[in-house]
């Protein structure tokens, strides 16, 4: 581990070749990467431990991308963690991954703005008045940074539980419980299976748009292999071909509450809405365990207003209504954002007017995170040890 108070001049040591902001897998992957290339990173950390968001997923998550597929650079994911990899797997794969390529890595460290420096290419202030500088910084603070619940009317005034998924661990302060989970996206339909299997006495699942769902692997075949090669088809190309697949996978759930979306897969993808990957969904909405209900208007006298006008009273809802980036006070400054709050370019790219400010794990492809972050951190290093050249 590091001192990051010396990464700056007058400090008593070089400046880092680098500053990688995030100790995730993204920035693990970038950092290792450019040491590889004969450069020296240092990797600051808001929170105690790396891979503090994966630490705090629900207990059930696992990778719905295989392991072989799934690896960081320089380093495979052991074959003891099985095909799809546990949290806690990826926990370890992490650590171990930090040790292994002797990452230096300043924890308890919370970057508060990316700012220009006429001589450091970058500065950034820092926690306990620390100004770290570098001419390369590259931000990882990932995907899944701020938890987002939708301002509804009367949110405020339920009187039941009301939680960000992000919260959510186990099933076990739900069982018995009348139980609605907002948000049919992957997070959202693994925690209504969850929450099904632990015992809830009713799950039901706030559905506003109809997911494509997919199996995890059919016939040894891994959904995300058939994602990377979609990747360089045409969309229309690719929203016929999985419909077709789709309707031989996947049982029509329409007298259930989940019709087959009407827009084609990969057009949904490029407007960013991943498909389901079935981990017991269909299963439990079939059995009637799971039960899709129209999605969430707002909330009056104890009740959940749906969008088709009806009301339900559950005694808990569990929001899996996604996050925000969180890169507003980080780099908003810099014009480098679109008007999403996402980064206007991502791996080897940098910025128009931001040379050596490079972005990672802000997408969230159909091929897959950890393989676009691994493509990422090797792209970035090229470009960087390019432009020290």
């Amino acid at each position: 581990m590091s001192d990051p108070t010396t990464a700056g001049p007058g400090a008593g040591a070089a400046a880092p070749d680098a500053i990688v902001i995030g100790a995730g897998p993204g920035g693990l992957a970038a950092a290792a990467a450019l040491a590889r290339r004969g450069l020296r990173p240092l990797v600051v950390e808001r929170a105690e431990r790396l891979g503090a968001s994966w630490r705090g997923h629900y207990d059930r998550l696992h990778l719905h991308t295989t392991r072989r597929l799934s690896a960081l650079p320089g380093l495979p994911i052991p074959r003891a963690y099985g095909r799809w990899v546990g949290r806690d797997d990826v926990v370890r794969y992490l650590e171990q991954y930090a040790e292994y390529h002797g990452l230096d890595i300043a924890t308890g460290i919370e970057v508060h703005r990316v700012e220009r420096s006429d001589t450091t290419g970058w500065e950034l202030p820092a926690t306990g008045g620390r100004v770290l500088t570098s001419p390369v910084v590259v931000v990882a603070t990932g995907h899944n940074h701020t938890p987002y619940v939708p301002d509804w009317p009367g949110r405020d005034a339920f009187r039941g539980d009301l939680v960000h998924a992000s919260r959510y661990r186990d099933p076990a302060p739900y069982k018995g419980r009348d139980v609605l989970v907002v948000g049919a996206g992957n997070t959202g339909a693994e925690i209504a299976v969850d929450l099904a299997d632990g015992g809830a006495a009713r799950v039901r699942l706030a559905v506003r748009t109809a997911p494509h769902i997919l199996r995890r692997s059919t016939l040894g075949w891994p959904a995300q292999a058939s994602g990377i090669i979609c990747r360089r088809l045409p969309t229309r190309l690719v929203d016929r071909a999985a419909s077709y697949v789709e309707r031989l996978a996947v049982p029509d759930l329409t007298e259930f509450g989940l019709p087959r979306p009407r827009t084609g897969l990969y057009t949904r993808v490029r407007e960013g809405a991943i498909p389901v990957q079935d981990v017991g969904l269909i299963a439990a909405v079939r059995a009637g365990r799971v039960e899709p209900v129209a999605g969430v208007e707002g909330f009056a006298d104890g009740k959940v207003r749906l969008a088709d006008g009806g009301e339900i009273e559950p005694e808990a809802v569990i929001a899996a209504t996604g996050y925000r980036r969180g890169l507003e006070p980080l780099v908003g400054h810099l014009g480098v954002l679109d008007e999403r709050g996402r980064p206007v370019v991502h791996g080897a790219r940098t910025p128009l007017g931001a040379p050596g400010l490079y972005f990672t794990g802000f997408t969230n492809p159909i091929s897959g995170m950890f393989r676009e972050m691994a493509i990422d951190a090797r792209r970035i290093a090229r470009s960087v040890a390019r432009a020290a050249r």
